[in-house]
C-alpha cells in the first residue's frame, strides 16, 4: 500500500511538473497581417474536418452494402447506399458549396 502511494506521488509530481513548463515556456502566437487570411486558414481546417468525418461515414456505408449483400437483408441495403450517399455529400461540401454561391 505504501509502494503505491509513492508512485501516485511520484506520478503526480511529474503531470504537474509537464503543466508549469507548458505554462512558463509559452510562445506568442501572432495573427497574420491579412485577416481575410486568417479566416481563409480557418475554413479550410473546419472544411478539412468535415471532410474526414465524411470520408469516416463513407467507408462505413461501404461496410453496411457488404454486410447487406451477404446476409442478403434489403432494408439493411437501403441503410448501406443512404449511408453511402450521406458520407458523399459530406466529403464533398466545400465543392458543393462553391458550386452553389458560384
Amino acid at each position: 500500500m505504501m509502494e503505491l502511494n509513492y508512485r501516485v506521488k511520484c506520478l503526480f509530481a511529474l503531470y504537474a511538473m509537464g503543466v508549469m513548463t507548458g505554462c512558463f515556456f509559452v510562445t506568442t502566437a501572432f495573427a497574420a497581417d491579412d485577416p481575410m487570411t486568417t479566416v481563409n486558414n480557418l475554413s479550410n481546417f473546419i472544411f478539412g474536418l468535415i471532410r474526414a468525418v465524411g470520408m469516416i461515414i463513407l467507408g462505413f456505408g461501404i461496410v453496411q452494402i457488404g454486410l447487406s449483400l451477404k446476409s442478403h437483408d434489403p432494408s439493411q441495403r437501403a441503410n448501406g447506399f443512404l449511408t453511402l450517399a450521406g458520407g458523399v455529400v459530406i466529403t464533398f461540401t466545400k465543392e458543393i458549396l462553391d458550386l452553389i454561391t458560384g
